[in-house]
């Protein structure tokens, strides 16, 4: 097999579905299962693009209930945030983190991520065919 894998674009609007949906498909879509030469120790995943994560839907009441800790490892160093502040602050993290838990936790999952473009509204600076 060669190395030099065709990527291609698939976009992903967080106003049509919920995350969770998404999250499955681009955490797919990220890794190359989608492609008939398909092999698990080799990346030839394709790229995911994420608009409109400012709109992103939870399912249920997990917008009020759904917390996010982060620790700092230090004594009363753990923050906690629902996703309704964080999706205020910063979509994109809410998107990165379902699908960075979705991936396998190998070598390949920093080089995977990095093909994973979030953007927080429709506008984005890709000049380039998606897929669907």
């Amino acid at each position: 097999m060669d190395n030099s894998a065709k990527r291609e674009y698939h976009l992903f609007d967080c106003e049509k579905e919920n995350l969770g949906r998404l999250a499955t498909r681009a955490a797919y879509v990220l890794q190359g299962k989608q492609k008939a030469d398909f092999v698990s120790h080799i990346d030839n995943g394709d790229f995911a693009v994420f608009v409109n994560a400012a709109k992103l839907r939870l399912s249920g009441k997990k917008m009020e209930n759904k917390i996010y800790h982060t620790f700092s490892g230090y004594p009363g160093g753990i923050r906690s945030r629902t996703a309704a502040d964080i999706l205020k602050v910063s979509p994109e993290k809410i998107v990165q983190g379902a699908i960075y838990g979705m991936l396998p936790k190998n070598k390949l999952r920093a080089k995977r991520m990095k093909r994973l473009l979030v953007f927080s509204d429709a506008n984005h600076n890709l000049t380039v065919d998606f897929v669907n």
